[in-house]
């Protein structure tokens, strides 16, 4: 029976699941489990706790992966161990645009690769970029649920402060080389800023998995605080729509490549 260490899960605990909603907060793995029909935890060790929870009979695993690249990447690639081969981001984000509000959601399509451990699994030049069916079944989710959503690509950065052009780090001081990104990411196009889209995607593009990411807007670029009732609806928006959309996933059409 394989055991996986950092994740301290086996293949007999997941009961053979094959989707799984990756929260970075160890927190929120609860606040969604509990939104499905049954749950249950099974594990919690450093920052990745796990709970298994069910769509009608098929098992569904909701597992944190912490802040960022780096542990993102054990986190999948341990479930990919496991067997699991959908993943899909639940995170929060900073809003860059002017048309996006607090508690918005943002789906991403694609994202820009400034967190680094994409790297060790493809060239900068490969794309991080989102299942199509999982794009669709989250906006579906999130038009059903009427809550207002933006579909575009997303900045993943290294770093929270610096990474970011924020002026509320301890320096209060940003590198000259990374001055003016963020208005050019703006005039880009780009959606937002987060720490952990651009690693999920690449990785389950490389290895022939599926990926996705929707994130509640939690803050503005530009703020210098993220306000607890500002957390609670961005959060509670996302994980509402990634719900819904592993529902949709699994009882469509398409619900056979994705069990």
């Amino acid at each position: 029976m394989r055991h996986v260490y950092h994740l301290d899960l086996t293949e007999e605990q997941i009961q053979g699941a094959r989707i799984a909603l990756l929260p970075g907060d160890p927190a929120r793995v609860e606040k969604i489990a509990q939104r499905f029909s049954k749950s249950q935890p099974l594990a919690f060790h450093r920052e990745f706790k796990t709970s298994l929870a069910y769509v009608g009979e098929t098992p569904v695993l909701v597992t944190s992966t912490g802040i960022g690249g780096p542990s993102t990447s054990i986190a999948i690639e341990e479930l990919a161990l496991l067997g699991v081969r959908t993943f899909i981001r639940v995170g929060t984000c900073g809003a860059l645009q002017p048309t996006i509000k607090i508690g918005d959601v943002v789906i991403t399509t694609g994202a820009v690769r400034r967190e680094g451990a994409s790297l060790d699994y493809a060239p900068l030049e490969y794309p991080a970029v989102a299942h199509y069916q999982i794009v669709h079944a989250l906006q579906q989710a999130a038009q059903e649920l009427q809550i207002p959503h933006h579909v575009g690509i997303t900045c993943s950065t290294a770093t929270f402060y610096p990474g970011q052009e924020r002026t509320d780090s301890f320096s209060q001081y940003t590198l000259l080389r990374l001055r003016g990104m963020t208005e050019e990411w703006q005039r880009l196009n780009v959606l937002n800023y987060e720490m952990e889209a651009a690693t999920l995607l690449t990785i389950c593009s490389a290895l022939g998995m599926r990926g996705g990411c929707v994130s509640g807007v939690v803050d503005r670029h530009g703020g210098t605080e993220i306000r607890p009732e500002d957390l609670r609806a961005g959060e509670q928006n996302a994980i509402q729509v990634s719900v819904r959309a592993v529902e949709l996933l699994l009882t469509t059409e398409f619900s056979k490549i994705f069990v």
